[in-house]
């Protein structure tokens, strides 16, 4: 099978692990281990307990996934506060 054959589903974080892992209940009550995607990690996009995400998995492996994108829920409006930037 090719890289385009993974399998993208939606699910829940219901726990946050160590190592940048997080425990996910997909919407077929099947729960796995996932870890955030490269861009999300670049970019600094946190997840938290009770955020929607969705998740792509390889069909040889379904225990484990990839967190490549996270919903914005209710109160998780755009970016936080000031930066403390050098210039």
């Amino acid at each position: 099978m090719a890289k385009e054959a993974l399998l993208t589903l939606d699910g829940e974080i219901v726990e946050i692990l160590p190592d940048g892992r997080f425990g996910v209940l997909l919407e077929n009550d099947h729960r796995i281990i996932a870890y955030t995607a490269g861009k999300m990690r670049k970019y600094r996009i946190r997840s938290v307990v009770g955020d929607k995400v969705r998740v792509e998995m390889t069909p040889y492996d379904l225990d484990k996934g990839r967190i490549v994108f996270r919903e914005k829920g209710p109160g998780g409006g755009g970016p936080g506060g000031p930066r403390n930037r050098r210039r």
